[in-house]
């Protein structure tokens, strides 16, 4: 009778967790840029709700992000530990794993963002932030906890926690680039951007770039700091750095990556690179090119249509 008590009860923690799993789904993966971490992080916020079996606890979404936030803020850490600084030379080509999805069938226009979609620029943003100020700025800016429950994970009062998220806001707006809302505005610049590189126009790729744009190509740990990665600025530097991938413009479709237009090459079925693409005022601002072989196998291409 007892055991059977005992798996009713536990079956219903599980219930109530997934009623939650969304939203540390999404705090990790803004605190962690990485899907499968994130999905780590997630699963060790139920071993420890298992392992504490609920006891106590009244605020059951709230106990989980905030221990989420401590799973989080320990893997960033560790992270900083294994690097001199937190973005280092060759870590500075990091590109967070992207979300895919197909592009909506109605009018783009009328297409209202997920609201759990996160722009890979913010995310390169959130990167550069010390891990305490990224808790901080993630949890209560994005969350909404009070900083009097973010506070104890960070060991700071909830006047220093304030702070904290004051100096990574400033950080995030200053590093921030503009972008266009509208996808139809958007489409339409990631499209002149594709048909430039498919007709190899070197000046017509240009037109489409904004003067100062930022092109950061991530092909993967082993090859960060050589030409593969890299950061790039400046439109015709940038258009002769795209001039690298435009073998693969022909494999590409427009998408969207992380609620905004950009683009997935598949070849064989399997994905070859993923360009996150920033507008503003028609320009092509930044592009963001993932190609590392082992993070792109992982990606989860349910939510593209074939």
């Amino acid at each position: 009778m007892r055991d059977a008590q005992d798996t009713r009860g536990q079956e219903r923690l599980a219930e109530r967790f997934e009623e939650h799993r969304g939203q540390l789904a999404a705090v990790a993966y803004r605190m962690l840029g990485s899907l499968a971490e994130a999905e780590d992080a997630v699963q060790e916020a139920w071993l420890r709700l298992g392992r504490s079996g609920g006891d106590g606890i009244d605020n059951l979404g709230a106990w989980l992000t905030t221990v989420t936030g401590r799973i989080c803020l320990n893997l960033l850490r560790s992270r900083t530990a294994r690097r001199e600084e937190p973005m280092t030379e060759g870590f500075d080509t990091f590109v967070p794993d992207p979300v895919l999805r197909s592009l909506p069938r109605a009018d783009p226009e009328q297409e209202a963002l997920h609201t759990d979609s996160v722009g890979i620029a913010l995310l390169v943003v959130l990167e550069t932030l010390e891990p305490a100020e990224r808790l901080a700025f993630v949890l209560h800016d994005m969350f909404a906890v009070p900083f009097d429950d973010i506070a104890p994970i960070v060991e700071r009062t909830p006047a220093a926690t304030r702070q904290l998220a004051s100096r990574a806001r400033r950080r995030v707006r200053d590093a921030s680039p503009a972008v266009e809302p509208d996808l139809a505005r958007q489409r339409r610049a990631v499209e002149a951007f594709l048909a430039a590189s498919r007709a190899g126009d070197f000046e017509a790729l240009v037109s489409v770039l904004h003067p100062d744009v930022v092109l950061r190509a991530d092909a993967g740990a082993l090859a960060r700091g050589v030409a593969a990665s890299k950061v790039v600025r400046g439109a015709r530097t940038v258009a002769t750095g795209a001039f690298h991938f435009r073998h693969l413009a022909p494999l590409a479709r427009v998408v969207l990556v992380n609620g905004a237009v950009g683009t997935v090459a598949v070849s064989e079925g399997r994905p070859v690179s993923v360009t996150y693409v920033t507008v503003a005022d028609g320009l092509v601002t930044g592009l963001y090119i993932l190609s590392d072989p082992e993070r792109l196998a992982r990606l989860d291409l349910s939510g593209l249509e074939t």
